[in-house]
């Protein structure tokens, strides 16, 4: 090759390195399809499987390694695997231990796309699944079989909140070797460390407390065993998984304030529900900190926090009709899906449609809280009660 290159070569080819010894607050953002080896035996001798180099950026670069370490040491695992979404976290676990012929177990209250999910593998994988009770408790033994590999929980449900039991559900599952994972994205790791409780497998909806953007999509799967993050890993390759390095730079970026803004989320909400509780158009406040919602003994016993979501139930004599207009009125409120951002949500739910037992009359509505003032907040719903009339 000839000493001085053509322009065109050199504008892929520079000679030029920057200078070592840079350092900064922020993890640096490493754009990557291909990843160049030093020769032939370094190519050869690299596995993706050991995450102690690099062999593609679907697999890996230093920022997202660093975003998965950073998430593993919050929940106190050790291995941890980013995905795109929530939702393509909860279907790795489930491509990655399940095949045809065996049987899983979702919680009745469970994420709906996760019950959506438990609908397709059984239509079309041939995957036998029930759902249960979510205050089953040390009763869900009496539900698994000898083809049971999963049990899926989710504390508390998304919508309806209740707390189950998760210790009594563990020792269940693994007196008879079933694998437990949780979605433990009401809590960001923070409120509930799910693996001192018994969980095997931890799913989290990045896109949440941990983003706390509204802007990000991504999720993440962290477990402590090594036998089990292998099997993630694989499904993981073979599925193509991969998530932007803008996306997880962002996360990264959020991670730092992430229990404050929880914090601050869980103490506005708080006030809220208790305030709701003394309105004559509420039923029921279904928050897990307050006596009389569902599961709150396993809460007070196993949670450190609450967050800022939950749930009311108006009082049977308001219409859906009436309830809709309530949530419409609201101005600070915006009516969207999902939790964990600045902004406060409001979003109704037919629950008839979504829960196989669900017994309520009223009309039950969900509340994100967010980072605007509580006293706003109160003023917000206080006039959106009066449209109903």
């Amino acid at each position: 090759m000839s000493e001085r290159k053509s322009l065109q070569t050199t504008l892929i080819h520079s000679d030029y390195r920057a200078p070592g010894g840079f350092a900064a607050m922020q993890t640096a953002i490493h754009y990557a399809s291909t990843v160049a080896f030093d020769n032939v035996a370094a190519m050869r001798s690299r596995q993706w499987q050991q995450k102690t180099g690099y062999t593609y950026g679907l697999h890996s670069t230093p920022t997202t390694f660093t975003l998965e370490g950073r998430l593993a040491e919050i929940e106190d695992g050790k291995h941890c695997v980013l995905t795109s979404s929530g939702l393509s976290a909860l279907a790795l676990v489930n491509f990655a231990f399940l095949k045809s012929g065996d049987h899983l177990l979702i919680p009745d209250n469970a994420y709906n796309p996760n019950r959506e999910l438990g609908a397709w593998l059984s239509r079309d994988f041939g995957i036998a699944v029930d759902f249960y009770d979510p205050m089953i408790g040390a009763g869900i033994a009496a539900l698994i079989q000898t083809n049971t590999r999963l049990i899926w929980t989710e504390a508390p449900g998304s919508i309806s909140m209740e707390v189950p039991d998760i210790p009594a559900i563990c020792e269940a599952a693994h007196q008879r070797g079933v694998l437990v994972a949780i979605d433990n994205t009401w809590s960001a790791g923070i409120a509930f460390r799910a693996f001192e409780h018994g969980i095997d497998i931890v799913m989290q909806a990045l896109t949440k407390y941990q983003s706390g953007g509204s802007d990000v999509l991504m999720g993440a799967v962290i477990t402590r065993d090594p036998q089990l993050n292998q099997h993630l890993e694989t499904a993981h390759m073979r599925l193509g998984h991969g998530v932007s390095v803008d996306d997880a730079y962002l996360v990264l970026r959020s991670l730092a304030t992430m229990k404050l803004r929880f914090d601050a989320h869980d103490a506005a909400a708080r006030k809220i529900a208790h305030w709701l509780k003394g309105r004559p158009e509420i039923a029921r406040v279904l928050h897990p900190a307050l006596p009389d919602c569902p599961g709150h003994e396993n809460w007070k016993r196993d949670f450190s926090g609450a967050g800022g979501l939950f749930s009311v139930i108006f009082d049977a004599r308001y219409a859906e009709q009436q309830t809709d207009r309530f949530v419409d009125s609201l101005t600070l409120f915006k009516i969207g899906y999902s939790w964990g951002g600045a902004n406060s949500l409001c979003v109704p739910y037919r629950m008839q449609a979504i829960r196989n037992a669900w017994q309520e009359k009223g009309m039950l509505v969900r509340f994100n809280i967010g980072l605007e003032d509580a006293d706003d907040l109160l003023a917000d719903i206080e006039q959106g009660l009066r449209q109903m009339e």
